[in-house]
């Protein structure tokens, strides 16, 4: 549980969703005021209650997304407003209507839009404009959650295609309302208990480095076949398997990445705890987690920004690079400063090991405090398909790790380290990864796979080692 503050010290940073430019201003009456560079209405026939929505060209939406301004190509058929602007900012939850003009196309032209993330805007018809519109075409949208909605259009005529845009989109922000506003205020992130916990944190990873052998990280060199088979489970196989299961379950953009993000994750702080505890090597899992942090400094990006261009993410989130490197680091430089100590002030090191256990105490009744803040702040919401999603995480982890250990015909209590190195994987890294990269709506829909392979994982880990406690006393009887 202490790993929780770790992650979620990373979160606190500016929150833009509740401060940048808004593009689209509800008014009293529930619809949206109308500007001069581009007006998206409702048409006059439109039998739907749709709202009246206008945008305008200005670079500070461009900034909060940390894309580079938005520049339209030269002027062809097709273009919203001016073409100035390529980035449109909507409110979730409501109908409305885009104004697209098809300068000199031909009348009898026609006019395909969609969505490329249904799940953030859907095209519900396109139509002609009538009466004062003409040469407009009109598509009628309604936005769902927040996020990022490419748009793709295609302009035929008889059959020929005339001209194909991609580059616009919509982004769909939260409703500024009364309700939102106070859900960011009290956003998980910003707890002042974060800060007062932080120096327990940093001491306590501190003491997870006092803990590892040098000698022991010697003699894997000569036998390194857990550490090579924890490495392809957790950021080669894992990553795999949440890629395919996200395309098998039909996970919406956001809600894919984050779990992508989650199984390309290092090995969980809780690992060693578990290997005690069903019989496995506690030194080897101590050394595994070490090793995995370090290598995911460089392997949990990579597999992130790959899985990501697979899902079409990349066009819509960005991947900060960075900043995940960032987060790594800070948990690895205390270990790294903890086996130091224990080195060069073998006495510092007993004193770290000592007060261990009373400040996890505390860390622990801290974390159930800001789990409760994160249940109900990330998981209000939760499709009932991401659930299944999350309880097969762990499991299949811990079966991929068992199986590959058995192929090799490592020692049991080794099979029984690298299978939960695999399936005890660092969810909370990935929360926090998710946290700091994307904007915060976006980042708390995201973020709804860690939290939730989390919950499973560790549901699921003690069950296992209650079972193996029950087994190991009835058979110890006969």
């Amino acid at each position: 549980m202490h790993n929780l503050f770790a992650f979620l010290f990373l979160l606190l940073r500016t929150e833009l969703c509740t401060s940048f430019p808004r593009i689209l201003l509800a008014t009293e009456n529930g619809s949206i005021e109308l500007s001069d560079a581009l007006t998206v209405i409702p048409s006059a026939d439109q039998s739907l209650n749709a709202s009246a929505v206008s945008a305008t060209p200005t670079p500070p939406i461009s900034k909060s997304l940390d894309h580079s301004p938005p520049t339209a190509p030269a002027p062809g058929f097709l273009q919203i407003g001016d073409g100035r602007c390529l980035l449109f900012d909507f409110p979730e939850h409501s109908e409305g209507v885009i104004v697209i003009s098809s300068g000199s196309a031909a009348h009898n032209s026609d006019l395909t839009v969609l969505s490329l993330d249904t799940s953030v805007l859907k095209v519900l018809n396109v139509s002609r404009g009538t009466g004062g519109l003409p040469g407009y075409f009109l598509a009628h949208i309604y936005s769902g959650m927040p996020g990022t909605a490419p748009l793709h259009m295609q302009l035929k005529l008889l059959g020929s295609q005339l001209e194909e845009r991609k580059d616009f989109a919509i982004h769909v922000v939260p409703n500024d309302d009364a309700e939102y506003v106070g859900t960011a205020a009290s956003h998980f992130s910003e707890s002042p208990l974060l800060f007062a916990l932080l120096p327990l944190l940093l001491i306590n990873k501190c003491a997870f480095g006092c803990k590892v052998d040098v000698e022991v990280l010697k003699g894997l060199r000569h036998q390194p076949h857990p550490i090579i088979l924890g490495i392809v489970g957790q950021f080669v196989l894992m990553p795999l398997y949440a890629y395919l299961l996200s395309l098998l379950l039909g996970l919406s953009q956001p809600l894919a990445f984050g779990l992508v993000v989650t199984c390309s994750s290092p090995g969980g702080g809780g690992g060693y705890l578990y290997s005690l505890l069903l019989g496995g090597d506690v030194t080897l899992a101590i050394s595994m987690t070490l090793i995995s942090t370090v290598v995911a400094v460089g392997l949990m990006p990579l597999s992130s920004s790959l899985y990501g261009h697979f899902l079409g993410v990349h066009q819509t989130l960005h991947i900060p690079f960075l900043k995940i490197v960032g987060t790594l680091l800070f948990i690895a430089i205390p270990i790294s400063t903890g086996m130091v100590i224990k080195w060069r002030f073998p006495k510092v090191s007993r004193l770290l090991l000592h007060v261990i256990k009373p400040f996890s105490v505390l860390l622990m009744i801290g974390g159930l405090y800001m789990a409760y803040q994160m249940g109900s702040s990330l998981l209000s919401q939760v499709p009932p398909i991401l659930i299944v999603a999350g309880i097969s995480v762990p499991l299949v982890g811990l079966l991929v790790g068992y199986l590959m250990a058995t192929c090799l015909r490592l020692p049991i209590a080794q099979r029984r380290t690298v299978s939960i190195e695999v399936g005890v994987q660092n969810s909370l890294l990935a929360l926090a990864v998710l946290q700091l990269s994307l904007h915060r709506a976006e980042a708390d829909l995201s973020s709804q796979a860690p939290f939730l392979v989390a919950l499973s994982g560790t549901s699921e880990m003690l069950l296992i080692v209650l079972l193996h406690s029950v087994y190991g006393k009835l058979r110890d009887c006969h």
